[in-house]
């Protein structure tokens, strides 16, 4: 079996990634290589930055988090530039716990799993090779051998910083194990994995009564009190708490503020000096980054409260807002259902989108700047082009409102009410009719949602379904044309002709007659105002075609009825108010003739072949379009 296959090879590979050698030679590793000795917060940075950085919409892109999070880019710019650039060069940002704080379903849990998950590829790579002392649960720092009055020395001959000290266990087993040769104590190389326990931590609050510091910092073994005497001697505690595991790596504290107080003053600590306390001990060493993540509400109800200043100060906050692109909000709802039980499952083009519309309506705030309404706004922030607006009045929204995306509708609520239409819908497709109308019917079962804010919503969803009509009028027009793009054709030459004309001030023959007249000013302005064309830049418009027409001659190629996106697009809809008609009885028709069969077949043809529709969907779109041009 191919599988069994696989998993030998991985073994094969997992193998080849082992050493293990002595002090002395782990410092022949060093001398080649200074990376293998870099602090948890410059692996981290490291680690993102080795999966490429690129320049794209003036945001620095981070593509280790391509894919996987959406529309945040200057979140995700802000937390790498401003906390772990920083930290992973020893400033003081690194003595700071980072705290993700966000509505829930915003992302903060998947940028915390993205972390652990890449740390854990990382480690198995060469860049990211972690050296530990063999046989230590904390999985220490071979330097924290070199004795104290030493390290300038070494700073001198390696180039390499030294922080932290020897843990009690390991000063203990370099005395009785290795008669205190540091050069033969035994290095092996390890790998980070959540699973086992090794570099990443995991910390979860549970009833205050019953959950034990111990749990971060390790308890004392009681079974080998009697065999080692004493609970202060380092072999009878177990090094097994979570601040412990996390060492040279990270620690995820989830729902940090719901913790109790005593399990948050260990961090202090840790945080500031880099250690923590752990039974009758010295101060244990520990390099990890500590990330937590909150909502806001909790957020202010900590820093309201005057006891936990001292915390505050070694906290810094990271915003998650959410995502405010409609184009990206679709790519969060693609991921959620490719990794769901509803992969199978047609959703139509734009059902998704409308969705999309919804949600990040919710999210924003209507701006006081004259001439934005909230549709525009959400234009803008999509990267649209809003007639009358530019890239500095974009600047000026987002910073309009700073805390804007902190609240509205959560993409899990979406998912929730699209498994819902699916299932209600018994067929394995469903369009965006179907999501709107579950859209609506949850805003109901919302606890969360006020009167208020439901009238709202409900506003946001009329507005989506407008955009929806528009949308699926365009699809459908799209669709017809093409079944008469020889009309369309033809009607675009008619057109080319007048308007050379015009433009020449040249008379055209008839056809028919050879009769000399003037160009047709009435078909030409039927055409231009399709796409908003005014009386007074009609001239400028022609003329504009006319230098196109002539740069395609020069470079010996035929100016046609694709060449100009504008024009195409207002002789689209010329010729589909033309034939508003018979779309209107093609889809409306029980019965339609042999005729408009033939088109109702050509259009559900091209709607599946080139839009992406299935023949259920395809027919409800039509079927749909038809009851709007009936209206």
């Amino acid at each position: 079996m191919e599988i069994l296959r696989k998993l030998e090879h991985f073994r094969e590979e997992e193998s080849k990634l082992k050493w293990e050698g002595t002090f002395a030679e782990y410092l022949d590793i060093l001398r080649e290589r200074k990376e293998v000795a870099q602090t948890a917060h410059s692996r981290v940075y490291e680690m993102i930055k080795s999966h490429g950085v690129t320049q794209e919409n003036g945001y620095t892109k981070f593509l280790f988090f391509e894919n996987q999070i959406y529309g945040l880019e200057d979140t995700i710019e802000r937390l790498v530039n401003e906390y772990f650039h920083p930290a992973a060069k020893r400033l003081d940002v690194r003595k700071r716990i980072l705290l993700l704080m966000g509505p829930v379903s915003g992302g903060k849990s998947t940028i915390v799993t993205l972390l652990k998950r890449g740390l854990e590829q990382y480690s198995k790579t060469e860049e990211g090779a972690v050296y530990a002392i063999k046989g230590c649960p904390m999985h220490e720092d071979p330097l924290h051998l070199i004795p104290e009055y030493l390290r300038d020395d070494f700073y001198e001959e390696f180039g390499i910083r030294i922080e932290g000290s020897l843990s009690p266990l390991n000063t203990m087993r370099l005395e009785k194990e290795y008669d205190g040769r540091i050069e033969d104590v035994l290095i092996e190389r390890i790998f980070f994995s959540e699973d086992k326990r090794v570099g990443i931590g995991t910390f979860t609050p549970s009833d205050p009564k019953s959950q034990d510091i111990a749990d971060l910092t390790g308890s004392i073994d009681f079974s080998t009190i009697a065999e080692y005497g004493s609970e202060s001697d380092p072999r009878a505690y177990r090094f097994d708490g979570e601040l412990n595991k996390a060492n040279r790596g990270m620690m995820e504290f989830q729902e940090m503020l719901k913790l109790d107080e005593k399990f948050l003053w260990h961090l202090l600590s840790l945080t500031q000096e880099g250690n923590f306390k752990a039974g009758r001990f010295a101060l244990i060493s520990a390099d990890e980054l500590i990330v937590a993540h909150t909502n806001e509400t909790e957020y202010r109800a900590f820093i309201s409260n005057k006891k936990n200043e001292a915390l505050h100060s070694r906290i810094i906050v990271m915003p998650i807002p959410y995502n405010l692109k409609v184009s990206q909000e679709e790519k969060i709802y693609e991921k959620m259902i490719r990794e769901s039980d509803m992969a199978h499952v047609h959703i139509a083009p734009h059902a998704l989108r409308v969705a999309a519309i919804f949600s990040v309506l919710t999210r924003l705030k209507i701006s006081k700047k004259q001439g934005i309404d909230i549709v525009k706004k959400m234009r803008l922030y999509d990267g649209e082009n809003v007639e009358g607006f530019n890239s500095a009045d974009l600047e000026e929204l987002k910073t309009e409102f700073p805390n804007e995306g902190m609240d509205g509708i959560d993409p899990r609520y979406v998912i929730n009410r699209i498994s819902s239409a699916i299932i209600r819908k018994e067929v394995d497709a469903i369009n965006a009719l179907d999501v709107l109308r579950s859209l609506k019917e949850g805003l109901d079962q919302h606890a969360s949602i006020s009167k208020e804010d439901k009238e709202e919503y409900l506003n946001y969803i009329s507005i989506a379904r407008k955009e929806f009509d528009e949308i699926a009028k365009k699809e459908v027009q799209k669709a017809f044309v093409y079944s008469y793009e020889e009309s369309a054709r033809t009607l675009m030459d008619n057109y080319l002709d007048n308007v050379e004309a015009f433009c020449n001030k040249h008379k055209l023959k008839d056809p028919l007659t050879g009769e000399e007249m003037n160009p047709d000013e009435k078909l030409m302005r039927s055409i231009e105002e399709q796409i908003g064309i005014s009386e007074n830049a009609k001239r400028a418009f022609r003329e504009e075609i006319l230098i196109r027409i002539s740069a395609y001659a020069r470079k010996g190629k035929r100016f046609d009825y694709k060449s100009h996106e504008r024009l195409r697009e207002a002789i689209q809809k010329k010729l589909f108010a033309d034939l508003k008609d018979v779309v209107k009885i093609t889809t409306s028709s029980t019965m339609p003739d042999e005729t408009h069969l033939k088109k109702i077949n050509e259009v559900v043809a091209r709607l599946i072949d080139e839009y992406g529709y299935n023949s259920i969907s395809a027919n409800e779109l039509l079927r749909y379009v038809g009851s709007l041009l009936n209206r």
